[in-house]
Parts: C-alpha cells; sequence; structure tokens
C-alpha cells in the first residue's frame, strides 16, 4: 500500500503532493514502484499530535481535483479519512476501500456508511494520548474488540474488516515498538493485518533521524511486521520495500 498524502502538514511529505499534477504524478509512481493499493489521504493525521483540523469541506477541496484520475490508473484506492462524509465521497468516485484511523469508533456514520456500500475497512487502532503506563496490546485488543462490535451491529461482513495495530498512533515509541514485536498475537482476531511503520518517529528513538532519513529503520520493522503476519504494508518508499519483501520471502523459501 503505498502512501499519497494530499495535505500541506503531513509529518513526512507535507505540501509535496497538494497540486493535482503532482499528486496525478506520485500516484503513477507508486503503481510503478509495485503499490497494489495507493492509499490516499487529504487530512494529516500525525500520529503525534499537532495537526490542525481540517473541515469536510477542506478535506474535499483537496481531493476533488485529482482522484478521479488516480482511480483511473486502475490500482485499488483506500481513503485515508475518519469522515464518512468525505468517505463516501471518494467512494463514488471509485474508492475501494475505506481506511479509518479511529476505527469506526469516532464518527458515527462510518459503520453504517461501510456496511451499505459492501467494501473493505480498515480499522485501526488510536488513543487521544499516549499512556506509557498502559498494557498496550490488551489496550489494542480491546479497541478491536469495541471495533467488532460495531461493525457486526452495522452489518459489516467479518470478511470485509482488516485490523491496522496503528503504529505511533496514541503510543510512545516502545509502545509501538511492542505492538510490532507482538504483532501475532492479533491473529487470534482471524482477520487480515496492516501495517504502517514507515517513517514513524520510533525510529528516531532507536536512530536519531528526521523523517527522510528513516528508510533502513522502516524497512526494518515492516519485515518484521511481515515476518508477524502482516498481509498489508502501507509504505512512502514502495520501491525500496517490495525489493526488500521480496529478498526475505526468496531467502526464507530457500530453506
Amino acid at each position: 500500500m503505498g502512501v499519497l498524502n494530499i495535505t500541506p502538514d503531513s509529518f513526512s511529505d507535507g505540501g509535496q503532493f497538494l497540486a493535482p499534477e503532482e499528486a496525478l504524478a506520485r500516484a503513477r509512481r507508486l503503481v510503478a514502484e509495485g503499490a497494489e493499493i495507493i492509499d490516499v489521504g487529504a487530512e494529516s493525521s500525525r500520529p503525534y499530535g499537532g495537526a490542525e483540523p481540517v473541515s469536510a469541506e477542506a478535506e474535499l477541496a483537496r481531493l476533488r481535483p485529482a482522484f478521479s484520475q488516480i482511480v483511473a490508473l486502475g490500482v485499488p484506492v483506500s481513503i485515508d479519512s475518519m469522515k464518512s462524509s468525505v468517505t463516501a465521497f471518494a467512494l463514488d468516485a471509485g474508492a475501494a476501500i475505506a481506511n479509518d484511523v479511529w476505527g469506526l469508533q469516532r464518527d458515527p456514520g462510518m459503520a453504517a456508511l461501510v456496511a451499505a456500500r459492501n467494501v473493505p475497512v480498515v480499522v485501526m487502532h488510536n488513543r487521544d494520548h499516549a499512556d506509557p503506563a498502559i498494557d498496550i496490546m490488551k489496550d489494542i485488543v480491546a479497541f478491536f474488540a469495541r471495533s467488532l462490535d460495531i461493525a457486526a451491529e452495522a452489518g459489516i461482513p467479518k470478511g470485509n474488516i482488516v485490523l491496522d495495530p496503528g503504529i505511533g498512533f496514541g503510543k510512545t515509541a516502545e509502545q509501538s515498538m511492542t505492538a510490532l514485536a507482538r504483532l501475532d498475537e492479533l491473529r487470534s482476531f482471524g482477520l487480515p493485518l496492516l501495517v504502517g511503520a514507515s517513517r514513524k518517529r520510533f525510529i528516531a528513538s532507536v536512530s536519531p533521524s528526521e523523517p527522510r532519513e528513516r528508510l533502513g529503520g522502516s524497512i526494518a520493522a515492516h519485515l518484521i511486521a511481515a515476518k508477524g503476519g502482516a498481509r498489508i504494508i502501507r509504505t512512502h518508499d514502495v520501491a525500496e520495500t517490495v525489493q526488500a519483501l521480496r529478498v526475505a520471502a526468496a531467502i526464507e523459501a530457500s530453506t
């Protein structure tokens, strides 16, 4: 899953793809590099806080100019939005997947929308604030259980749900690494797992670096995630991540 942020303030690439032609060029590059899904977002959720809230109208204004052209590239598009109205626009325009960073627990209309459209949904764990005192895996499991209850009540088929532990979101660096190290514990839900550790700040806690200097750490985290059962890897650096995953799989297959 390749990341396309049509935002001025995303933590890693804010402002780079705001113009429609830049967004479309970025999407084409992601596809050329091997992305099987393009994840498009128009509001920064900045996992460490500090992002300015954006109205649905502003989010839609960023999406409209290039969205249909991105969908026309022929690769499934996911819409990264916590707002059901924005998600509805994107699904109407051809998006195939809803990606909710609040796991159906923030916008009361999201679950009903996903159920009505019968589309896959990424349910991500999140917290308003990190709490170093909690057992993060217990918190993730409890959050997912609640999200699955909401999904079931709305009529979302279980087979349409992907779980994302939300690396960096409402977590300390240590908790993000714990979630990666213990990812296989989430297999008990019997659902596909998505991991997006790309350029996240926990990498800098181990190896001081700016977001665009974290390719090596991102790949290390994603290889661990794949080993732990992740079926979808969300990344800014598609070509390098595809190569790393293919080589790791080839080495494992040769044993």
